[in-house]
């Protein structure tokens, strides 16, 4: 985990030597300790002697792969913590499964533009930082705070919860950036809470259940008019996300962003704890 009065420190996995040095030179500049290896064994050795606060690697590696050095170094006590990016030049939702799977924090395509991955190192050092307790990107509340939430929820009878689902986020970031679909989260974001806001109460809660999908856990009296106040600014605002020249575009319609809220109350139970309830709202997501 970074230390405030040190660099954070990034290993570099990559055996395209051109990359290796462009990556070397820039996250010098911006102020990072920077080590970069060519093969995947090194990678291994180089983290456990001793682990850096961050890891980019490459899948495509002439020895090992970058998944079996992902697997590796999530199987060892020292470091199975550090945030991995992977970057490569698969694209297929198999591959990026894959990644996920075994626990990588981030995933960039070749090419990729160094400024959207120098934001991507950024939060997932900040994400490691606070110990995944705020999503770096909208400052809600996720992880361990949440499941703290959902259990004292199970165990309680007067709440009633909410779930924004937004739908096709990926798709977004694929097409016009990683920046543009965090602007997506970050005002979805605002929109969720400003609705809590005017017509919830002080102790209502706003969290991420995952990435995209928010939570929010209010008095039942309040569910019908927050989902209602909620749905209306989402759906009115989804267009403004997109260039001009696109809003209209037939072709794409059907990997538009969309929102899905869903309810759930106490009666849906009875939750034996926070991750049956968890579970219930994770089966709610399509």
């Amino acid at each position: 985990m970074p230390v405030s009065d040190q660099k954070p420190s990034i290993l570099v996995v990559e055996d395209d030597l051109d990359v290796a040095e462009m990556l070397n030179a820039y996250f010098n500049v911006q102020g990072y300790e920077v080590q970069t290896v060519n093969w995947g064994e090194d990678a291994v050795r180089v983290c456990q002697e001793k682990a850096p606060d961050l890891v980019i690697l490459d899948i495509r590696l002439p020895d090992i792969d970058g998944f079996e050095v992902a697997y590796r170094l999530r199987n060892n006590r020292r470091t199975k913590e550090v945030p991995i990016i992977f970057l490569t030049e698969k694209r297929s939702r198999s591959d990026r499964l894959q990644g996920l799977e075994l626990g990588a924090d981030d995933y960039i395509t070749k090419p990729f533009d160094v400024q959207e991955l120098r934001l991507r190192v950024r939060n997932a050092l900040r994400r490691s930082a606070q110990g995944a307790l705020t999503n770096p990107v909208t400052n809600l509340p996720e992880g361990a705070l949440v499941e703290e939430k959902l259990d004292e929820c199970a165990r309680g009878a007067d709440w009633a919860m909410l779930m924004v689902g937004v739908q096709n986020l990926q798709k977004f970031r694929e097409v016009y950036g990683f920046v543009a679909a965090d602007d997506v989260l970050r005002a979805i974001s605002l929109m969720v809470h400003n609705a809590v806001r005017e017509v919830g109460s002080t102790n209502d809660f706003v969290g991420h259940l995952t990435t995209e999908a928010f939570i929010v856990v209010c008095t039942p009296g309040n569910l019908s008019t927050l989902n209602e106040r909620i749905q209306v600014r989402l759906e009115q605002s989804l267009d403004y996300f997109y260039p001009l020249k696109d809003r209209e575009r037939k072709d794409i319609q059907q990997d538009r962003l969309a929102v899905q809220l869903r309810q759930v109350t106490p009666l849906q139970g009875p939750f034996a704890n926070g991750e049956a309830l968890k579970a219930k709202l994770s089966g709610l997501l399509s």
